[in-house]
């Protein structure tokens, strides 16, 4: 593929909701632009972007991949995303290097909730966008009903820049809202004139009022000729659509058919048009050195530098690093430097990824997307740059996980092979994360979702060849004690040489630090304990606040104090004065009225106005408590609510069920509470069964 500079180069994003056919559009743009021979689908599992297994065995996407596609003299770097919110990771690093993006609404389906989230992710990152709606050949279909339902939402910004035209129940042609001629696709896939039919003018004509509306904004000689009734060309509408574009204020909404490849033309030629190219972008890093901004806005004349935006991990082909360059030119074999590792390599070769092909190339310019192999210690959200001239630029804000399960290998042999294809993906998926949890003896693995974790699964039995059980996680309870107790243990045994003898006496009461296993004062008078088996007794505390007596969970919150005691002047020992303490305190926690403790967490839900009821009901049957209820932009509202650990379980994939899928939510550890007696009974009874 030839070398394209910055202007000639557009970064276009595919989001939207799954299954509203962003694969199949961008399958159909690949084919028309030449990329491929012959269209693939979905249903086939034979599309570029969804290369993968676990994709074809789910006909839907899981990763973000790149399509270049060559459209006249343009490069559109073309990223098709998931739609599904269980991968939102991989929209999160594609909308970060994009430029621009299209958002994909079925014109049967209608605006969803995958809609309005790849539209506030535009407004976040301040993204340029167009509105394509798919499936017209389908007769349910209703481009008016799109219109008017993102008008509603959007108001004067949706702008549609096309009407279909329908005979007899079939897609046949477009009404241009510019050029206000219309046209229908011949047999050859061409266009012919034909006249506007008589339905469309009323739409044509208020259409096209919101068109001239938005020329008129762009200046003030523009406002005048408006007011005054004067017309705008062809040439001064087109000039006017795309400032207002670019600046977000008109958001053009076109049509088609990806099925029979209508539509497709004209999406791609106004890509061109109307999108901006990244040197219209601007791009900030820092300067370590110096600490001050550094300006590269995609300039091909400044120092070099690039971002590392994606990892993909093949067990087979190695990692690929793919980047976007931010500024200066990338060619074969440059010595780059990582600021951020403080290590400098020569990068190799230079690679165009589509779909899952890598092709080399010899240079990348300015505001250009590719990928290198092979780079030492390269992960997401590195900076590349060179030594002299060392600039760093920020990761992207990717979405934290807050699903939970316990994991582990069928095999237990497995275990190392596990962990290590675990951190493999991990490195391409920066929303799953692993951890163990020795309270429970127990490992824990983070996603977006249950369905993403299960889809994790899947990956390393295909990619792998390994086989991940997922199963509840155990919530870490505590144990600590409401009351006092005095105790007295003698820890004494003879065994034909040196015998054990260790006597305590201790009292054990809370410490009022339930941040704290246990505090240990001595109080012992007259030497009855000498100073040098001190140290033993508090190890032997130590060691029992591992496990509590109650139900086997750690001990946090007691005070333990030494008092009194005896030895013995040849059986005494460290070891007998540990196991004295650690039997003594066993007792004494019993004896102290011993209750468990549950995690809380501070939970944040944001939920839909008309949803919030369903909401509160839920969190009233988890046991939570509603401490606020805030309301936010666009018609949502923010509860917080504190609620106990063991009522999250499950509660994303409940959370979406409630509301279709409009809704978040985040939480945090708060602290520790006293179990209710019932969760009490329920868990002693659980630990006793499982250490039968």
């Amino acid at each position: 593929m030839r070398v394209f500079t910055s202007d000639k180069i557009r970064n276009v994003v595919l989001l939207g909701h799954g299954g509203s056919g962003k694969t199949s559009l961008a399958e159909s743009m690949a084919y028309l632009s030449g990329l491929k021979d012959k269209a693939g689908s979905v249903e086939a599992g034979n599309t570029i972007s969804d290369y993968d297994g676990v994709e074809k065995k789910h006909k839907f996407s899981v990763h973000l991949s790149l399509l270049p596609l060559i459209w006249g003299e343009t490069k559109i770097n073309l990223l098709d995303t998931p739609g599904y919110p269980d991968f939102v990771g991989e929209v999160e690093e594609a909308v970060s290097v994009a430029d621009a993006a299209v958002i994909v609404v079925s014109g049967k389906n209608g605006i969803e909730v995958g809609t309005r989230k790849a539209w506030n992710l535009c407004e976040k990152y301040h993204l340029p966008r167009i509105i394509f709606v798919t499936d017209m050949d389908i007769d349910e279909a209703s481009y008016r009903q799109v219109i008017e339902d993102l008008q509603a939402l959007y108001g004067k910004k949706i702008a549609p820049f096309h009407l279909p035209i329908r005979e007899n129940g079939q897609f046949v042609g477009y009404v241009n809202i510019i050029q206000q001629k219309a046209k229908r696709w011949n047999a050859t896939g061409g266009i012919d004139k034909m006249d506007v039919p008589d339905y469309s003018y009323e739409n044509l004509d208020q259409f096209r009022e919101v068109l001239l509306e938005a020329v008129a904004e762009t200046s003030e000689t523009y406002m005048d000729r408006y007011f005054n009734g004067d017309t705008f060309s062809e040439d001064e509408i087109r000039q006017a659509m795309r400032v207002s574009v670019i600046d977000g204020s008109v958001v053009p909404v076109m049509m088609g058919s990806n099925l029979n490849h209508r539509g497709m033309y004209t999406l791609m030629a106004d890509i061109v048009k109307y999108l901006p190219s990244p040197d219209r972008r601007s791009c900030v890093g820092i300067d370590p050195k110096t600490n001050e901004a550094f300006e590269a806005d995609y300039d091909f004349s400044k120092p070099k530098s690039a971002y590392v935006f994606k990892t993909l991990v093949d067990p087979f082909v190695g990692q690929y690093s793919m980047i976007k360059v931010n500024s200066g030119v990338l060619k074969t074999d440059d010595l780059l430097y990582n600021a951020g590792r403080d290590r400098e390599d020569k990068i190799g070769k230079i690679y165009l990824l589509t779909g899952s092909k890598a092709q080399e190339v010899s240079e990348l310019h300015a505001g250009d997307i590719g990928a290198l192999s092979r780079v030492a210690d390269l992960s997401t959200g590195d900076s590349l740059s060179t030594r002299a001239h060392p600039v760093t630029y920020l990761r992207p804000v990717i979405s934290k996980p807050y699903c939970y399960l316990a994991y582990q290998a069928e095999k237990s042999g497995d275990d190392d092979k596990l962990q290590q294809a675990l951190q493999k993906i991990a490195r391409e998926d920066l929303t799953l994360r692993t951890q163990g949890d020795p309270a429970n003896h127990q490992s824990l693995i983070y996603g977006i979702s249950r369905a993403h974790l299960e889809l994790i699964a899947e990956i390393l039995a295909d990619k792998y060849k390994l086989t991940m059980l997922l199963d509840k996680p155990l919530v870490a309870y505590r144990e600590t004690i409401l009351g006092k107790s005095d105790v007295e243990y003698k820890h004494k045994k003879q065994t034909g040489g040196h015998g054990q003898y260790g006597h305590v006496k201790m009292t054990f009461e809370p410490s009022g630090d339930l941040s704290v296993p246990f505090v240990f004062e001595e109080k012992v008078v007259g030497g009855s304990v000498p100073k040098n088996y001190f140290p033993a007794v508090e190890k032997g505390l130590a060691e029992r606040v591992l496990e509590g007596p109650l139900a086997g969970y750690p001990i946090y919150g007691v005070k333990a104090t030494l008092y009194d005691g005896s030895y013995h002047p040849v059986d005494s020992s460290e070891a007998a004065f540990k196991t004295a303490a650690s039997m003594a305190m066993k007792e004494g926690i019993l004896q102290a009225k011993p209750i468990l403790l549950e995690p809380i967490a501070s939970l944040e839900v944001t939920v839909a106005d008309e949803r919030i009821g369903d909401v509160m009901g839920d969190l009233n049957k988890r046991r939570g408590r509603v401490m606020s209820l805030d309301p936010v932009e666009g018609g949502y509202q923010v509860v917080r609510a504190e609620v106990p650990y063991s009522a999250l379980y499950e509660y994303g994939t409940n959370l979406r069920s409630l509301t279709s899928g409009d809704a978040s939510y985040s939480y945090e550890f708060l602290r520790y509470d006293p179990c209710p007696a019932d969760v009490q009974e329920a868990q002693i009874s659980i630990r006793s069964a499982q250490n039968a």
